[in-house]
């Protein structure tokens, strides 16, 4: 019985869980990095970048996940020594990134021009405009698409079992091979995923909440 499961192996899949979570965070955090890059080269007006970003773009986007985290796992191994977590976290990173990228643009371009070219009359250069001025808004707009693009991060690092991490998925295939209990393992392991993500989505709408209010008492303020 999927109880039984439950309390039998609840060590390894708590542990396993641990892991995916940091490897999620990690690989999260460095495609945030990625996609304000290549967010950046996206708005850019050289023609070079905007080609660099548009292939990336299409490349990621075009080519399966399970594809590239293979290409990038050994890609990586072949010419640097890195730990499992940290390969796949690249991986994980690279393609997050490509997503990201559009989420950052798409909010970067959503803020009135008229802020960046107030900002320059008042003597501020571009990167400080875009610092001080620009990016607090755009970042506060992205946090509904972040939270999602998050929470999808999280269920696609599963993929990375498939090049021999002992995440949530790995753990879990290793089990179901040594109990021959398939489905019930499988079905434990999604119930450990729909916990991680329910709570998570939890405390995104929470901050969507927040954010929502305080839009609506800026709107307040200005009438």
């Amino acid at each position: 019985m999927i109880l039984d499961i439950l309390l039998s192996s609840y060590p390894l899949f708590l542990k396993a869980s641990w892991l995916t979570l940091k490897l999620t965070a990690v690989a999260l955090l460095l495609g945030c990095g990625v996609g304000l890059v290549i967010a950046f080269f996206r708005i850019s007006s050289s023609k070079v970048l905007n080609y660099i970003a548009h292939i990336y773009i299409t490349v990621i986007r075009g080519t399966p996940l399970i594809v590239q985290i293979a290409i990038l796992y050994f890609g990586i191994s072949n010419l640097v020594t890195l730990s499992q977590f940290w390969a796949g976290a690249i991986a994980l990173a690279v393609h997050n990134g490509a997503y990201i990228a559009e989420i950052f643009r798409g909010a970067i371009q959503s803020i009135d021009r008229g802020q960046m070219e107030a900002s320059r009359s008042l003597g501020m250069s571009y990167p400080l405009a875009m610092r001080r001025i620009i990016l607090p808004q755009a970042f506060r707009r992205a946090i509904p698409s972040l939270g999602n693009q998050f929470i999808i991060g999280l269920k696609d690092s599963s993929l990375v079992a498939y090049v021999g991490m002992q995440d949530l998925w790995g753990t879990g295939l290793s089990e179901a091979a040594s109990n021959y209990r398939q489905l019930e393992t499988y079905m434990v392991v999604g119930l450990y995923y729909l916990v991680m993500i329910t709570i998570f989505t939890y405390f995104v709408n929470r901050l969507e909440g927040r954010l929502s209010t305080g839009r609506t008492f800026e709107k307040a303020s200005q009438g």
